[in-house]
């Protein structure tokens, strides 16, 4: 389980930059930062709280940058980029890295060993920050200076705005509200002293911004310098925090903390795994939903943060997330209350596309995140048994979603004369290959969607298997009449004889497009099939041929003239190649059901291999999580969100599911 960096002394700091730390507080807020502590995003910063869980996240305090003083010496353990110079340059004095519950540096100046963990607290926007003095020939004294953004998350600080200088400062406890209807700003260092400064620090340049083709500069606020003395064997808690943290005993969270990691570990099997179920737990955070018939009334609930640092939460992706966050995991309560979360703002038969970041109305512009919900209904089903819930509270709400998908609901989704399931209108984005450019749909996949039809098709089985376990077999007969008219249809319309796989859509005028993309893989993976035998095989065959990766599967065939092997640069460059040969790992989860189910215990040596195989990753972009995506040219490079929900879920889900546990064990 444990992931370690050792010698750093010897790394550069360009490729210790590229390695990024993430801690997370159950609320939608985090701790995070390259692992030379140099922020190298927007998105880094010592405190991210989330003002209205999960939402509108504020980045309070960006840094707290470190100095030893030793008999008239300083050494400063900060690292930042100015554009023309790194300064400080800290990451020379860091000796190693480690990630085992927390993530952990220790830092080696001439007669001192340092070490520094930090963690969050759950269901708190309170990050916590321990040192120890390993070795210390003579005492010194350490100097911290905080760093105050206080914006919101997508933004950046400038010098032109103002931040109150106003500080309480009593008995190791600094207090501020950066301006009128700010979250307050606490910092607790025990012992300290505080010198007060009152001056901003210009240009922090941040590259993977300067990458992403975006503002890349922040000014930050000082208010002034905290100090304490210390020496051998030391133990020094700090608190940042939106709440005053007087009377709280910072080990007592800290030991709370790791102990509600061990106990997540209890029992399971692999360091891969053990790493992958901590990753799961980030995800997992606390939302109020207002109900849809009394917006009035918020409801505390569950729900899924689809990626850090800029999602929020995702209908699509929470229910594709939820049997591996959740159910392989034995987080039954958390599946029910995220299930009965998005039930409650079911709309016209639709689930959320996403929650606004301001508590706007939710938008529901989504064809398949709904059809998702009845997988992750069923997958709950049969791991929990929960009839009563599925049957009592759940059943009508999947029969108000049938109905509406009958007789039509938001952007033309309708079922068509052939029994398939229609879904578009010109400028909309339904399906998962959602970028969109302006008015410029990058996929836009109107008409008929493969997967959307696999998903359709199971959603009808699924439906069906509740009404006969609710006793309603006629109703159930009538349904199933219904997806075997949609497999019939789906089985006429969606082989491409000439490539030997399917077609990835038809669209409004019932054209197909011959796409080799690996959306048809959900017709073989999920539970209720549409295609088998030789043809199944096939579109194996084909699927490993052109669009598997060592890390994932391609978005499109690289024989594609729109294919393109890099993703990078401005938005506009970005999201125009977002779906179009783009690696994304979560489809190593399809891909290995696919396997398991069409060639069974024969598969199995594979699907290891493709776990062998991907678990470099674990120690590579985000220590201890997956990317959202990665370039379709080798060496395909980590690309998008350092942690992302389905990335993790799908990989846990079937490691678990399949017994995959060679990779790290």
């Amino acid at each position: 389980m444990l992931l370690f960096k050792d010698n750093l002394l010897s790394e550069n700091f360009s490729d210790l930059s590229q390695t990024e730390w993430l801690e997370t507080n159950g609320l939608g807020g985090w701790s995070s930062s390259s692992l030379t502590g140099c922020n190298t995003r927007r998105y880094h910063g010592l405190l991210m709280a989330a003002i209205v869980p999960p939402a509108q996240r504020m980045l309070l305090v960006s840094k707290l940058d470190e100095t030893i003083v030793v008999e008239g010496k300083k050494y400063e353990l900060g690292t930042n980029d100015y554009g023309d110079a790194i300064s400080p340059r800290g990451f020379q004095y860091l000796k190693s890295f480690r990630k085992d519950f927390f993530p952990e540096w220790t830092y080696e100046i001439p007669g001192i060993l340092l070490r520094k963990t930090i963690t969050m607290v759950q269901a708190e926007n309170t990050t916590l920050i321990h040192y120890e003095v390993l070795r210390a020939e003579n005492g010194f004294t350490m100097q911290w200076l905080p760093l105050i953004a206080a914006r919101g998350y997508h933004q950046l600080q400038h010098a032109y705005n103002n931040i109150f200088w106003d500080v309480d400062f009593n008995h190791g406890l600094f207090h501020n509200q950066p301006y009128q209807g700010a979250p307050d700003i606490y910092i607790s260092i025990p012992g300290s002293r505080f010198t007060p400064v009152n001056k901003w620090y210009y240009r922090f340049n941040y590259e993977m911004e300067k990458y992403r083709g975006l503002d890349y500069q922040e000014d930050l606020f000082n208010h002034g310098v905290f100090s304490a003395d210390l020496r051998q064997g030391d133990s020094l808690y700090l608190i940042l925090s939106t709440e005053d943290p007087s009377g709280k005993n910072p080990k007592t969270l800290f030991d709370r903390e790791k102990n509600h990691r061990i106990s997540i570990l209890q029992g399971v099997p692999g360091d891969l795994l053990r790493q992958l179920v901590l990753a799961a737990d980030q995800f997992v955070v606390k939302r109020n939903v207002f109900e849809v018939a009394d917006p009035t009334k918020p409801v505390a609930l569950k729900t899924v943060i689809a990626g850090y640092h800029w999602f929020t939460d995702w209908g699509r992706d929470t229910m594709i997330s939820l049997p591996g966050l959740c159910l392989a995991t034995g987080r039954f309560e958390d599946a029910r209350k995220i299930i009965a979360a998005f039930a409650k703002s079911v709309s016209m038969g639709m689930l959320p596309n996403r929650f606004t970041d301001n508590q706007d109305p939710p938008e529901y512009n989504n064809a398949d995140g709904t059809l998702w919900y009845f997988n992750a209904v069923y997958a709950y089903l049969q791991a929990t048994d929960d009839r009563e819930f599925v049957i009592q509270e759940i059943l009508p709400v999947l029969k108000d979603i049938i109905d509406w998908h009958f007789k039509g609901t938001r952007f033309n989704i309708h079922v068509d004369q052939d029994g398939l399931l229609y879904a578009g209108l010109p400028g909309q984005q339904l399906t998962w290959m959602d970028a969109r450019i302006g008015s410029w749909v990058v996929t836009p996949r109107m008409g008929k969607p493969v997967e959307i039809e696999a998903l359709w098709y199971n959603a009808l089985k699924i439906f069906a298997s509740l009404l006969t376990l609710q006793g309603e077999e006629e109703a159930a007969e009538a349904i199933s009449e219904k997806a075997d008219h949609a497999k019939n249809s789906f089985e006429q319309k969606y082989w491409y004889e000439k490539g030997n796989y399917l077609y990835d859509n038809l669209d409004e005028n019932g054209n197909p497009d011959p796409a080799l993309r690996p959306n048809q893989l959900f017709a073989i993976s999920l539970p209720f099939h549409l295609i088998e035998g030789e043809k199944a095989n096939a579109v194996l065959d084909t699927v490993r041929a052109k669009l598997c990766t060592p890390v994932g599967l391609r978005s499109l065939s690289p024989d594609d003239p729109k294919y393109s092997g890099h993703y990078g640069g401005s938005p506009f460059s970005r999201d125009s190649v977002y779906h179009q040969g783009t690696v994304w790992s979560w489809l190593l989860g399809p891909w290995i059901d696919a396997g398991m189910k069409v060639k069974g215990e024969a598969f199995r040596p594979e699907a290891q291999e493709i776990i062998d195989r991907f678990s470099f990753h674990i120690n590579e972009a985000c220590i201890g999580s997956i990317s959202e995506i990665f370039d379709g040219d080798a060496p395909h490079l980590p690309r998008g969100c350092i942690a992302q929900a389905w990335s993790v879920a799908e990989i846990l889900r079937v490691v678990k599911h399949y017994s995959l546990f060679h990779a790290g064990s």
